[in-house]
């Protein structure tokens, strides 16, 4: 049996991929949902100096997932018995939080569509 920190499941991308998520998110939805909490100062405004490279941080999101998606939703066969991939409660617990990444994704790509309705 491998060592658990040298074994591929895939949240290493996961992982990556949200961070790259909530990057693209920051400058459009950030302000938004601080003003909704009751945060207020000229600083929020300063949060749309990442706005242009959303696209990049959107790719690295989209590549992330994709290896991610790889390693979490492999058939359990494929892994060796005692391995975290073969568990399926730590299998089921990854692809929930592969989900909602992507829904974290999803929010970033759609929002900049729908902004002008909060604004």
């Amino acid at each position: 049996m491998k060592d658990g920190s040298t074994q591929p499941t895939g949240l290493r991308s996961l992982i990556a991929g949200g961070a790259a998520a909530l990057l693209a998110s920051t400058c459009c939805l950030g302000p938004l949902v601080l003003i909704t909490l009751g945060f207020s100062g000229a600083w929020i405004s300063k949060l749309t100096v990442l706005e242009p490279y959303q696209p990049i941080f959107i790719t690295a999101a989209v590549v992330a997932l994709f290896f991610a998606w790889k390693r979490i939703w492999r058939p359990a066969s494929a892994c060796a018995p005692g391995e975290v991939c073969a568990l399926p409660r730590v299998r089921r617990g990854y692809q929930l939080l592969f989900v909602a990444v992507c829904g974290l994704v999803l929010l970033a790509l759609a929002f900049p569509l729908v902004a002008p309705w909060f604004y």
